[in-house]
């Protein structure tokens, strides 16, 4: 029996990997790579080849993988992430503040947060660049831990002994509607019980405790709706399809005149925003002055960050 030759995987061939992935399709990774697709193609059979497993499903237009190409995806996303922020670390040293930060946000606190943020940043830091993830909080913290990302928005919970973090002060929620049909007797206030027969748009997030409280005043809430889009949830409520449960930070959002809020009280929910880094690696200079920002806009500190 003739042993198969092992071949060490090399970065390029990760890269090339995960664009594949990422792009959905061959062509559109070479085209991101700069590359021939028949290059790219005879590079990815080399790497199954050298590796001794099928990474791709063939036959589909879409790429699929299979479960050794899922098994490698997690850890080259993990390893990839480690390389560039290793580089990105050593090459930031005595340069100032400049540079990409990479962050990574659920939707609500990005669409509230950031661009505030990041306007205000970049008018301080014009020499710095960014790089936006979103998706839901369990995966902002993968993106974390993988070192994709080096700051993260999220509304979950986070491990102070993995994260350090801040978090800011718990914010009510509101019913958002619109103005023609609003809920409730008083003009700043909704009632839970006020919510019995009408359509909800609720983020799944809060889906579950919201059922319990409607349970608990005696009635099943008709939830036409779950979706954590911040913007398609305001879209839903403007076109009076139902009222949005959200976060009382999405009135900044509130563009257009016929939509109010109501803040929503027996019993009140609230939530709050996370914003966390990993505690083992340290910041680049834009991310710690990011974070430092992020400290005098919201918390009202004196901004403070340190290149060494």
């Amino acid at each position: 029996m003739v042993k198969r030759e092992e071949k060490p995987m090399e970065i390029k061939d990760m890269r090339a990997f995960y664009a594949i992935v990422e792009e959905g399709n061959i062509s559109h990774a070479a085209q991101r790579l700069d590359i021939a697709q028949p290059a790219l193609s005879r590079q990815m059979k080399r790497l199954e080849e050298g590796l001794g497993v099928q990474l791709f499903e063939r036959g589909s237009r879409r790429i699929r993988l299979t479960d050794a190409g899922r098994v490698l995806y997690s850890r080259v996303e993990h390893i990839l992430g480690m390389v560039d922020g290793t580089v990105r670390e050593i090459t930031e040293i005595g340069t100032g503040v400049a540079g990409t930060v990479r962050i990574g946000t659920i939707t609500s606190s990005g669409a509230m947060l950031l661009p505030e943020l990041i306007t205000k940043f970049h008018r301080a830091y014009p020499n710095v660049n960014y790089q936006i993830w979103e998706g839901e909080g369990t995966r902002i913290l993968e993106l974390l831990d993988n070192r994709v990302i080096e700051i993260g928005f999220t509304r979950t919970q986070v491990d102070t002994k993995v994260y350090d973090s801040i978090v800011l002060p718990n914010e009510p929620l509101v019913i958002i509607m619109n103005r023609e049909d609003a809920v409730g007797r008083d003009p700043h206030v909704v009632k839970l019980e006020e919510l019995e027969g009408r359509p909800l748009i609720v983020p799944l997030r809060w889906k579950t405790i919201f059922q319990a409280n409607c349970r608990k005043v005696g009635f099943e809430p008709e939830i036409i709706c779950v979706s954590d889009s911040i913007v398609q949830d305001l879209l839903l409520a403007k076109s009076d399809m139902g009222l949005a449960l959200m976060p009382i930070s999405s009135k900044t959002l509130l563009t257009d005149g016929n939509l109010i809020y109501k803040k929503l009280v027996e019993p009140e929910m609230s939530t709050h925003t996370v914003i966390a880094w990993l505690k083992n690696r340290t910041l680049s200079s834009a991310g710690k002055h990011l974070v430092a920002m992020f400290r005098k806009i919201y918390l009202g500190e004196e901004e403070e960050a340190s290149d060494n």
